[in-house]
């Protein structure tokens, strides 16, 4: 199976028909803000593969 993270994603607005807020992993405490979609998924992307290199 592969890396599993947790992640907690708060949207704080929705403007220029995309989401701005802020994303926490809970497995590391660590907390990101992001300003659109796109940046969210390359934020969680980058977790669950750092977190592959690591294992």
């Amino acid at each position: 199976m592969g890396n599993r993270q947790t992640f907690l994603v708060h949207i704080v607005e929705n403007q220029n028909a995309t989401w701005q807020g802020d994303v926490t992993w809970l497995d590391e405490e660590k907390k990101e803000s992001f300003r659109s979609l796109l940046e969210l998924i390359k934020l969680m992307d980058m977790a669950v593969g750092a977190c592959g290199e690591e294992g």
